[in-house]
């Protein structure tokens, strides 16, 4: 087993499942995806610690735990169309690729999504279709979505993802001031009604949008 691999293993042993991350496939997928590919090289042996990491352009990539997180609090399934607000390094991007059938991941800063593209390229992935804009509006042509995620924190949830969302839908998104949010699970219901409960305290980057934060 490689250096890398066994720190994989061990990051799921130690910082995931003590945790409550349960989801024999969201596990699968963190023992699979090389979260080193995700960070800076000079960072590559920090990469599976428990803590998030800068990646450049005033953005990081959120501890492994978060991201196991919000990623079973979305219950993905193999055949969910699921958007991504906030590219970021690629590494939740990867995750959710592993998880359903197509994500579609809006990303602001044209420098950090054109190095995550490389990198989501780089290894394989085909189920993954990139745009830049402003994550806070969505990507509206390809809507609705069953599931949505949203890698920033939003002083409210945006109307145009609830807007995006399907009937029967799941979002999760961090929603609170620029210090610390809860994480919201959002749900829509068959007549459009919308339910949202926090699940735990989080601290993400700010949201920078039409329907977010003003830089």
């Amino acid at each position: 087993m490689g250096r890398f691999s066994a720190l994989r293993k061990r990051m799921v042993e130690e910082q995931l499942i003590p945790r409550g991350i349960t989801d024999p496939a969201v596990l699968s997928a963190f023992l699979e995806v090389p979260r080193e590919r995700f960070v800076p090289e000079e960072l590559q042996k920090y990469a599976y610690e428990d803590g998030p990491l800068s990646i450049g352009f005033g953005q990081t990539i959120s501890q492994p735990y978060m991201v196991a997180a919000m990623t079973q609090l979305l219950d993905l399934k193999p055949e969910d169309r699921t958007l991504e607000i906030g590219t970021g390094s690629g590494y939740q991007t990867a995750i959710l690729a592993r998880l359903c059938r197509k994500v579609y991941t809006v990303e602001r800063i044209p420098g950090l999504l054109e190095r995550t593209k490389e990198t989501l390229n780089r290894l394989g992935y085909k189920n993954i279709y990139f745009r830049l804009a402003d994550g806070t509006l969505g990507w509206e042509e390809e809507s609705p979505y069953d599931k949505i995620i949203v890698t920033a924190a939003a002083p409210e949830v945006p109307s145009a993802l609830i807007d995006q969302l399907k009937r029967g839908g799941v979002m999760v998104i961090p929603v609170g001031n620029r210090y610390g949010q809860d994480l919201l699970v959002v749900e829509k219901d068959e007549k459009n009604g919308i339910k949202m409960e926090s699940r735990m305290r989080c601290v993400f980057v700010p949201l920078i949008g039409e329907q977010g934060w003003k830089e």
